[in-house]
Parts: structure tokens; sequence; C-alpha cells
């Protein structure tokens, strides 16, 4: 990593409230040149919190395109952070369209300052390069470019396809559990009295007072109709995946980023293949959700500061950088690798490819082997899956997958001659299901001389969503049919004289809520059932390169050394009496960081998802998050604490959730907030 410290301009900050048509302001910190020509505006809009939160990773990447000549400006979304008001309803259709109108209110107050020349571009990374994507669709005249790195969603959102919510139509248990009790932890945290002034408290009530559980909002949002149930004509739909088919984000030009090994890979996929290839470019490397100059595991970083500047260049200034001249999408392919669940930087080479799909890949279809198989997997398969975004825990990449090949149904193919994958390997399967509901797992897996089991990539299908995932289908009890498993999208090289193993299961736990009548699995009939590998033509090394990675200097957040700093990595505990499986994990919120302006920022969190091997009732998760912010100076000290725990039956989730608020007088605590939250939700349309 070079740290750049001299510039072609000399750059000063300043935070700003940027008002809105009802009369909120967004609280914003803006990075400007020193010149007294006005110059194109970059816009960081996210429902976080640029005072802590993000400051490190904001000091990283704004004051370094302000130093380029560009006015960078990180905003507060409303009721994040310092801003007034109080936040959208997240991971729902409505609260994201919320998110999006004032994203584009704020690109044309930034387009009607005096230092700026009317040109604006945006970028953001998760939820942030998602809003991004829907202000784009907005068509706000001054937006001209944006780079979305590790969108989860297109412009128009996916609901029913690999996001937030479902993974192959079932239940992310991951979803409904943690990623909804880490933004309601996270959206308790108060306003910071430094920054917000003496209205903090009042902003914070306000902001307490409209809480709701995401995951109450998104079951009501995302409820799956029935496949007889009226409503609207159904919407095209894309032939491979079953999609619906949807027009792009606006005039915008769009440089979609993502990584092999978080969610948004597929959103890069889809973006590149729907959009003009005149204004679209995208970028999939060996990282998870991170900047890809950010040194962060898997790795290796790129010079992506860079490559943004080329993009802004061309968009925004007009000048020839050449980046249109790259290829349409310029992917990694990483080379065979260990198992190991520490995530470490990945050997391999950059393709380019001038369309996608890609004229350099071709299918190769295998045939399974065998008799029919009944595939009855424990409740506990998937205990190895990793996480969703490895780099958040210190053990996040799926370990040797030996163990789970054992509770798998397994076919192998052995592989003559180097072979490299690019795009999203697919299962065709000929099963019969006793039981109208039910799920398939398909895992592809690089198997070593050794024995050693990689996982190159997984899919998942609900039986119900065999015939799309926007409607739920129960399956006629004894009969048998053919379901196509999608696998994640990836690219990885095969080395000649290892095996590739595809793994059946019937369970995926925790990734997959369990179904209730799981445990009765299916019979797979390999003699009529396919794999289908995305197999890329071999190119020369070395034609595609990046820049080293480059930053602006470090914020300089301190982390001190605490003897009871919380455990960041994942325990796996078995109770061989009961016959439960635990996991444990702890996610790279915790710890400790005190930042250079004062404030102490403590997280501590633990999650925890439970199995009895034969039981898929038996499946529950429970989150504790606590959470201090700390000004000595001002002898201010706040605390939130939330307990999250969801459990099912056979027809419905009961969620318990419970939020504590306070602050710490003179060592007596004040409780300015309580509540807990009870809900039964019906699995019918939402684990249909």
């Amino acid at each position: 990593m070079r740290i750049r410290t001299s510039y072609p301009y000399d750059h000063a900050h300043e935070d700003v409230r940027i008002p809105l048509a009802d009369g909120t302001r967004l609280y914003a910190r803006v990075w400007r040149p020193l010149t007294d020509a006005p110059v194109p505006a970059l816009l960081e809009y996210a429902c976080d919190r640029l005072t802590d939160a993000t400051a490190a990773r904001d000091a990283q990447r704004h004051p370094w395109y302000a130093g380029h000549g560009y006015a960078s400006v990180r905003v507060d979304a409303r009721g994040h952070g310092n801003s007034e008001g109080v936040p959208a309803a997240a991971g729902t259709e409505t609260g994201a369209a919320a998110v999006a109108a004032d994203g584009a209110e704020v690109v044309g107050w930034l387009a009607a300052r005096s230092w700026c020349d009317g040109n604006v571009g945006m970028f953001g990374i998760g939820r942030g390069g998602s809003v991004c994507l829907r202000v784009a669709a907005l068509a706000p005249q001054p937006l001209k470019a944006v780079v979305a790195v590790c969108a989860v969603e297109d412009a128009h959102g996916d609901r029913y396809g690999d996001d937030r919510h479902r993974i192959g139509g079932s239940v992310s248990a991951p979803a409904l559990h943690a990623r909804s009790a880490a933004p309601l932890a996270l959206a308790c945290r108060p306003p910071d009295p430094r920054y917000a002034g003496d209205s903090w408290r009042d902003l914070w009530t306000a902001r307490l007072a409209s809480l709701r559980p995401p995951a109450l909002a998104w079951q009501a949002a995302t409820h799956r109709p029935a496949d007889d149930a009226p409503g609207e004509a159904p919407a095209e739909t894309d032939e491979r995946s079953g999609r619906p088919v949807r027009p792009g984000a606006g005039q915008a030009a769009v440089f979609a980023v993502g990584g092999w090994y978080e969610p948004g890979r597929d959103t890069v996929l889809r973006l590149v293949e729907a959009l003009p290839a005149d204004r679209v470019r995208g970028l999939i490397g060996p990282w998870s959700r991170q900047y890809p100059d950010q040194d962060l595991p898997p790795g290796p970083a790129i010079g992506f500061l860079q490559e943004t500047l080329r993009w802004w260049d061309h968009w925004l200034r007009g000048r020839d950088t050449a980046i249109m001249g790259e290829p349409l999408l310029r992917a990694h392919i990483a080379d065979a690798h260990p198992p190991a669940a520490v995530p470490t930087a990945l050997s391999g080479r950059w393709t380019g490819e001038p369309a996608w799909p890609s004229p350099h890949v071709t299918p190769l279809t295998y045939v399974l082997q065998g008799t029919p198989l009944l595939v009855r997997s424990p409740m506990h398969t998937g205990i190895d899956a990793g996480s969703l975004t490895p780099s958040l825990d210190d053990a996040g990449m799926p370990p040797d997958q030996r163990e789970e090949d054992g509770r798998s149904a397994c076919f192998e193919f052995r592989v003559a001659e180097e072979t490299w994958l690019l795009g999203r390997p697919r299962a065709r399967l000929r099963l019969t299901s006793p039981v109208p509901r039910g799920q398939v797992v398909a895992r592809l897996c690089d198997v070593a001389p050794d024995g050693t089991s990689t996982l190159v990539t997984r899919g998942a299908l609900s039986l119900t969503a065999r015939h799309g995932r926007d409607k739920a289908v129960p399956w006629a009890p004894g009969t048998t049919e053919e379901v196509t498993v999608e696998l994640d999208a990836v690219g990885h090289a095969f080395p000649a004289g290892h095996h590739i193993r595809l793994a059946v299961s019937s369970a995926y736990w925790p990734w997959l809520w369990p179904e209730p009548e799981s445990m009765s699995g299916f019979v797979l009939d390999p003699a009529d059932s396919t794999l289908e590998l995305p197999v890329r033509s071999p190119t020369p090394d070395g034609w595609i390169a990046f820049a080293e990675p480059e930053q602006a200097e470090p914020l300089g957040v301190n982390h001190p050394a605490m003897l009871d700093e919380p455990h960041s990595g994942r325990t796996v505990v078995r109770d061989v009496a009961a016959g439960e499986w635990r996991l444990e994990t702890g996610p790279r919120y915790g710890g400790t960081r005190v930042f250079p302006d004062g404030l102490e920022v403590t997280e501590e969190v633990l999650e925890s998802y439970a199995v009895t091997e034969q039981d898929p009732l038996s499946a529950r998760a429970l989150a504790r998050w606590s959470i201090r912010l700390h000004r000595p100076e001002q002898a201010w000290d706040a605390w939130v604490r939330t307990r999250s725990e969801v459990t099912c039956d056979a027809d419905h989730f009961s969620s318990c959730d419970e939020v504590v608020c306070e602050v710490v007088h003179a060592e007596e605590r004040e409780v300015v907030f309580h509540q807990t939250w009870e809900e039964r939700i019906p699995r019918k349309g939402w684990n249909s």
C-alpha cells in the first residue's frame, strides 16, 4: 500500500448541513481542492455515520479525490449519524425509494454550489452501492456517472434473487436474524453532541420512537404469492435465472464492481449484460465486501482509486483516459488453493471479456453417474459454510469441505487439463420429493490429490421456487421433476490432476432456514442429472494489470489492547448427547476505537446459530449487541444494548427483539428507551 502525501491540488474540508425540500437537514463533510475554478463533485451517500463508523475509510479516499481536483462529499442519510429525521425502513422497497429520493435531492444541491461545475458522480459500497443505482434510475440531470461497489441489487431491486433476504428462494437465516439484528442495533446509536449540538437528544428520541425490527418490515414487503394468487400480469423473465427483466439505471454511466466472496458479484454480471456497452464497465476480483484498494482479506488489493479516477475524468471532465477502451468486464480467475478458514491473498490472473455472456466462455456438461439415491442431510450440514462476507470475521472463509461432503451426495470428475471457470455453473437435477416443501443445495469443490476439498462456489433452491423465485408452487408429493440450481458466479482454475466435486444436500444451516419437513429429503436420479460448467478459454497472463494500491494518509484511529476484547472468529460447539450443533461468531464490528476527536467507541457482538441434527424445528438464532459511545471531555456516555432471537415452528417464525438505550450521568444510568417486540411471522409467503 502506497500512502499519498502530495497531490496536484492542496485541499481542505468542512462540515455542512444540506437542506432537503421538507426542511430536514443532512449532515455532510466536504473535501474540496483549493482552487477558484468550479470542479466536479463526487458524492458518497450512506446510511451510516461519517464522524465515526466510516471515518477511517472516508479518510482513505475523500481527501485523495480532493487532491486530484474533485469536491468529494460524504453525506449521512436521513435519520443516521448526525443527520435530522428518522431512518427509512431498512431493506424494504418503500425505504429504499425514500433513501434514493433524498439522494437525488443531494445531487441537485451539490450541482448548484458555486464551487461545483454542475457535474456530479456518485459512489458507494454494499447498500450504498445499491443506493447509487437507485438514484441513477431517477435520472437527476447533473448525475453523469456512478461507481457501485458490492451492490446487492440493481436499480429496481431484485426481491427474489440471491439478495439480503433469500438465497435461491429460501429464507436466509443470517438475513432473517443477524442482518435484522445488526441494523436494529446500529440504528439505535445516538447523534454525537460534538457535531449535532444540544439537539442530539431530541434527534435520538425521535429516531428511537420510529424503530421497528427490520425483519418485520421485510416480511411485510416480500410476501411471495402462490401460483394461483391474483395480481398483476407476470413480468417478462430471464430464461436462465427466472428474474424479472428490467430496464437499466437512467442515463448515468455505471462502473459496477464486486468480489467473488460477497453477494454483489452477480449484480455486476447482470449490469454489464443489461446496460449499453458504451456506458458500463464491470470489475470482479478476489475480494469480499470492501473497496478493492483496502488491504483486507482475501485480496490482493489493487489501485482502485486510480481506476475510479480514470472513470471520473472520462465522464465528468471529458478527458481521454482510455477507461472505455478497457474490456467490458475485467475478472479475476483464482488459482487452486488449499482450504483455509482464515482468508489469505489469492494468486491468479485477470481476464478481459468483450461482452457478457462472453464469447470466450463455453458450457461444458457432465452427466452424473449412478443409481437413484436418497439425499437426507443432517440439519447441521452447512456448519462449515463460512461467512456471507468473509472479511467481517477472522475465520470467515470455508474450511476443508470433507466433513460437509460426507453429509452430502457427491459426484466427481477428473480434470485432465487445466480448466478455467468464469460465470455461473448450474446443476440440472432429477428429483422426487415426498413432501410439498424442501431445499436442494449444490456445492462445487476443488479436490486436490491429497484429498483436501476447497469450496469453489455453491447455490441453493427452495423446491417451491423451482418455477420462478417470484412465486411459491408446492411440490406434488411423490412426483418427479427436473429442477435447475444456479450456483453463484465464480472465477476459478482447476489444475490438471484435481477432481471437480459436485456435492448435493437437502440442508444448509445456518445459511438457509430449514423447512419443517427438511428431514424427509428427496431422491436424486443421477442418470438424468447434469452439471454444466462455464469454461473460459485460456489466454496469456499479464495483459491486464493494475497500479499499486494507493490511499490518502490514515486518520489515526487508535485501537487500544483490551484484556476483555471480544472474540472475532467462529467457534463450533457440539453437544454429543443432545445431538446439537451451535455456531458462534463474533463479526469484526467489536472492539474499542479511539478517534482523533476524542470519541471512544466500544462494540461487542455475539451471534449464535443452533440446531439439532434430526430436527429442523429446533433451529434458533440469537444476537447480542452492546455499543458504547463516550466523550470523556464532555462527560457524555451513551449505551445501546440489544438482544434479538428467532425460533420457529411448522407454521411460524417467532422473533423477540429487545432494545435498551441509556445515558450515564455521574455513574447513574438513565434509561432513555426500552422496547421489546415479540412477533409471530407466518412462514407462508416468507418461506413458502
